[in-house]
């Protein structure tokens, strides 16, 4: 008895830990969702699938979620092609190998807070260095947080630069467990090095690859430190033009204080996690063979 017991009092710390912070909350969420809940003043009232049926007819959340995908899109898929590059050249022999991918993880180790602020200033209109460096070339100043599409690439940008360095190394870390014998199987073979590293390497590494892209996705999804520190406007700018739902639903739970309407947001942001990262796993899986 002793010993069928003794697993499982080593492994129940977890799944208390896991009930009381991760199960609990869960469904905690749900029963709020279901209700009118001021954060503040209280005064819940149950109205079932209200705070649902409201999200279908709010404009706001629509655009939220267009922004999300936008910048989503702009920011993840350059930051894996990046992310992969440096993988393949920190894989090779190189001098001060080991301070190479310091530096490379060095802009994931920054403060979120001090990266939005620079970009911030970086891409400011009248002074931002952005702007300088293409009135160089001719180009006109751009208002970079005014506009949709620009301030999608802004934000894009202090992602990308955020992120791309991280994944390198995971990527790294795969590419180095991968057999010698295979790179050297393709070289005899008569293959090129970018042909054997798009035939071998990278489905060698497969497993990484699908694991970066759906933490990815559920990472982009989630977006919201870097644009909500973009400008001064705290919502997305002052059309709500970089908006993103974990914006959107902060705006409704700790700015109009509607915990039932922001729990509401959280599960559809849940949903939307799931489905686009089980959708990127199979498109992925299919890409990479």
């Amino acid at each position: 008895m002793v010993r069928r017991a003794g697993p499982l009092l080593f492994v129940a710390p977890f799944f208390v830990l896991f009930a009381v912070f991760g199960v609990f909350p869960l469904l905690s969420t749900v029963w709020v969702s279901l209700h009118r809940w001021h954060l503040i003043e209280g005064g819940q009232r149950f109205v079932g699938g209200a705070n649902y049926l409201a999200l279908l007819g709010d404009p706001f959340i629509y655009n939220a979620l267009f922004n999300t995908v936008s910048i989503f899109v702009l920011a993840t898929v350059p930051q894996l092609l990046c992310a992969l590059g440096i993988a393949a050249l920190l894989d090779r022999p190189l001098r001060g190998r080991t301070g190479w991918r310091a530096v490379v993880l060095l802009p994931n180790v920054v403060p979120v807070v001090a990266v939005a602020l620079i970009f911030a200033q970086l891409f400011g209109r009248d002074y931002g260095l952005v702007n300088w460096a293409l009135g160089l070339v001719g180009v006109e100043p751009i208002s970079w947080q005014s506009e949709v599409w620009s301030s999608h690439l802004g934000v894009a940008a202090m992602v990308t630069w955020r992120w791309t360095g991280y994944n390198a190394l995971l990527f790294l870390a795969a590419m180095q467990s991968v057999p010698g014998e295979l790179h050297e199987a393709a070289v005899l073979d008569g293959a090129s090095r970018w042909q054997a590293f798009w035939a071998v390497t990278v489905p060698a590494i497969r497993p990484t690859i699908l694991f970066v892209v759906v933490v990815s996705t559920i990472g982009g999804f989630q977006l919201f430190a870097e644009p909500q520190l973009f400008d001064a406007s705290g919502v997305g700018g002052n059309d709500r033009q970089f908006q993103t739902i974990a914006m959107y639903l902060y705006e409704n739970g700790f700015g109009r204080l509607d915990a039932g309407y922001a729990a509401a947001i959280s599960w559809v942001l849940f949903l939307l996690c799931a489905v686009f990262a089980m959708v990127n796993f199979k498109l992925v899986r299919r890409v990479v063979k």
